[in-house]
């Protein structure tokens, strides 16, 4: 009798423990009852039925443990995260840098290409598409512009907002004073993407007079730089 008592006791016990298990569980985590219970069932953590034995109760607390040592593992594994999910889209290049630390520069800025149109040059002109500095022109993360060199030495590195970083490389005979010109491939780009615009631009670096292809091609590569590609790649094919 007294067996049967203390064997009914631990089933009740067992049974509540389980229930304050299952409560605790949800309002801590959020997961429904049912489902820690089916997680409970499938790693053989149940309560013990009329037929269970002694034994059977004292297998009912090992496997309690048991399974409870398995919670607390799968809750403690981190959660892997796929690449695609990790990655946030990265802020404009206009919006990632503190432009109030470099002194600003009001100018007209055009636009111009290597063509016949902008230059005088025919394609099959040797100077065509070489600036005065003696780089080609480019288009890219940091791209040729022209202006006077009075203004703007040659290698003087602007932020033109709404066009990015330029390099002085270039000269024109209509840019004079307080003029820039920025390179575009085509004339329709200049006149979709551009235009005419009077603004302020920011003088990030005063250049010497000089700037090389190596010296231009290290600014483009610069790895810190290479997150915004992708954005200057939709917004020059707008």
């Amino acid at each position: 009798m007294k067996t049967a008592k203390t064997i009914c006791r631990r089933m009740v016990t067992g049974i509540l423990f389980t229930l304050a298990l299952l409560v605790t569980f949800q309002s801590l985590s959020g997961v429904e009852a049912t489902t820690l219970q089916k997680w409970l069932k499938d790693n053989e953590v149940y309560a013990l039925g009329e037929e269970d034995s002694l034994d059977d109760n004292n297998n009912f607390f090992k496997k309690i443990g048991l399974g409870w040592k398995k919670l607390n593992f799968a809750s403690a594994t981190p959660t892997i995260v796929s690449s695609e999910e990790a990655v946030e889209t990265p802020a404009t290049l206009e919006d990632s840098v503190d432009w109030n630390q470099y002194q600003t520069h009001s100018v007209l800025a055009t636009g111009y290409t290597a063509g016949y149109e902008s230059t005088g040059k025919a394609s099959n002109d040797p100077g065509y598409g070489i600036t005065y500095s003696g780089l080609k022109v480019r288009r890219d993360l940091y791209s040729t512009i022209a202006a006077d060199i009075n203004v703007f030495p040659i290698g003087t590195i602007l932020f033109i907002p709404g066009y990015g970083y330029g390099v002085v490389a270039d000269i024109g005979g209509a840019i004079k004073g307080n003029k820039i010109d920025l390179y575009y491939e085509t004339v329709e780009d200049v006149f979709t993407q551009w235009g005419k615009k009077n603004l302020e631009v920011y003088i990030v670096k005063k250049g010497n007079g000089k700037i090389t292809e190596e010296e231009l091609t290290s600014l483009n590569e610069e790895e810190g730089m290479q997150v915004f590609r992708q954005q200057f790649i939709k917004d020059n094919k707008r």
